[in-house]
């Protein structure tokens, strides 16, 4: 059976794209799919986070309350919202995480890329920890395995910045405006995390549709 691509499109903050790894892991290996990555941040700086949102202080809280209805659909108890509340840290935006699993996938491939981008994921919205701070994300990095000399000079390269505001350029489009979407065979858009039933059923289509 030919692989059929799917291309993930996230943002490492994203509460619903948290909901959604697990489940295109395990499609993958069902469905034979060949899982690329594109980062999609919504926010990318601390200014288009008060643009967004008005301070630091209601960005924090807001997205919070995305993360309430994330539990909700949770398959398995994850998320911890207490945890992040009680952090004294600004609440981060997505570009540093960005980088961080875009420099893993520059020397461990698109796996490398979604190791680093669950890793991140746990870290953020499991163990409340700060993806903001360079030195957190470089131990993860560490962590999971990655040459580190190699990372420190990618995750700072010009590179780097350029493949991931060309991730975003592509899935724009695209037609791609929210996370998580899939993108399979650079055509249809699966939107959102949807139950793992119902992706497998819309894979499945693309599948018939293409022969």
């Amino acid at each position: 059976m030919h692989p059929l691509k799917v291309v993930f499109v996230h943002d490492v903050v994203c509460g619903w794209c948290y909901l959604l790894s697990p489940r295109l892991h395990s499609l993958a290996k069902q469905l034979n799919l060949d899982v690329h990555h594109q980062c999609f941040t919504l926010q990318a700086s601390r200014e288009a986070m008060l643009e967004a949102f008005g301070s630091m202080g209601d960005a924090k809280e807001t997205i919070l309350g995305h993360w309430e209805k994330c539990v909700a659909a949770e398959d398995t108890p994850r998320i911890n919202i207490d945890g992040m509340r009680a952090q004294t840290f600004e609440y981060p935006h997505g570009m540093p995480g960005a980088l961080a699993c875009k420099a893993a996938e520059m020397q461990a491939g698109q796996q490398g890329h979604w190791r680093m981008f669950d890793r991140v994921q746990y870290a953020h919205l499991t163990e409340s920890r700060n993806i903001g701070d360079s030195q957190v994300l470089r131990s993860l990095a560490e962590e999971i395995g990655l040459d580190m000399v190699r990372y420190d000079l990618d995750v700072l390269s010009e590179t780097t910045q350029q493949a991931v505001e060309k991730d975003h350029h592509l899935a724009s489009k695209l037609g791609v405006q929210s996370v998580p979407t899939l993108i399979v065979e650079d055509r249809w858009l699966i939107n959102g995390a949807q139950p793992i039933e119902s992706l497998r059923l819309q894979l499945q289509e693309v599948r018939q549709h293409i022969g």
